[in-house]
């Protein structure tokens, strides 16, 4: 996986996308810290899992070099149609995904509108029910660019501290950020007071309880971004054909921190699920 991708007209939005691999396809929708992108978010888990399934990682617009509308406006409605768009513009049927964060929250929300073209689900460390904002999250959304600013987010991000403490790591993501057009956009998503951004991602429990696909949840037991016991823990107990994985040792960023933990987890998952669905 390289950071320059491909593009595709997803009704009238040109989307920056990663492409790669055969079977079944597989959408990743990534997060929503600063300088998020498909790139950032999924690179290490991208080679092993091109290697089951045809993969395909789009910029949400509003992130990466997708493109910028001047004046857009950001909602989970936005990112939710954009996402049914891009899945029409390149053709395929269905796809199952996996959810990042708030690509969890835009997951769920597809996945309820529009089954038809969902097959089975993964979220990791997702928002997506009634939860309070945490102060970790309120800081991620509350970002502005600096060195030193970057560098206390992956302290909340990571349970492993010696990631705060790569400043290759810190450098690579706070110049993510501060690419034209990245603050602007991303400023403009998530002004305060907060809880209203989570609220609006929020599907209700009956809503929840209608999903009837099969969803993976996978959680960081230290996520201090979006704690376990208010998300997941939840929204696994109201969708009825959920499970749930949890990782002891592990903050917000299981891609990153259990990298081929999450890898053999999603496989799993999916091709077991695939199975059952078959018979």
């Amino acid at each position: 996986m390289v950071e320059i991708g491909k593009y595709i007209n997803a009704n009238g939005i040109n989307t920056h996308y990663h492409e790669a691999g055969q079977g079944e396809p597989l959408l990743l929708i990534h997060g929503s810290g600063p300088g998020a992108s498909a790139w950032a978010n999924w690179r290490l888990a991208f080679p092993a899992l091109s290697e089951q399934f045809h993969l395909y990682a789009p910029d949400v617009v509003g992130f990466g070099t997708t493109e910028r509308r001047e004046g857009q406006d950001y909602s989970i409605d936005v990112w939710v149609n954009h996402m049914i768009d891009f899945i029409e513009a390149i053709g395929e049927k269905k796809v199952s995904i996996i959810g990042n964060s708030f690509g969890g929250a835009i997951a769920l929300h597809l996945v309820y509108r529009r089954p038809d073209l969902v097959n089975r689900v993964v979220l990791m460390g997702s928002v997506g029910n009634q939860s309070t904002l945490s102060a970790g999250l309120d800081a991620v959304w509350g970002y502005t660019p600096s060195f030193d600013n970057m560098k206390n987010l992956i302290k909340i991000f990571s349970y492993d501290q010696s990631n705060a403490a790569n400043d290759n790591l810190v450098e690579m993501r706070y110049q993510a950020s501060i690419q034209e057009g990245f603050q602007e956009a991303f400023s403009s998503m998530f002004p305060a007071p907060r809880q209203r951004h989570l609220d609006a991602m929020a599907l209700t429990d009956e809503q929840l309880k209608s999903i009837e696909k099969s969803v993976l949840l996978i959680h960081g037991r230290e996520d201090e971004v979006i704690p376990l016991e208010e998300t997941s823990w939840e929204i696994a107990r109201l969708i009825p054909n959920a499970e749930l994985h949890v990782f002891p040792h592990c903050g917000h960023w299981v891609q990153i921190e259990k990298t081929e933990e999450f890898i053999a987890q999603v496989i799993g998952f999916l091709k077991r699920t695939k199975a059952v669905n078959a018979v």
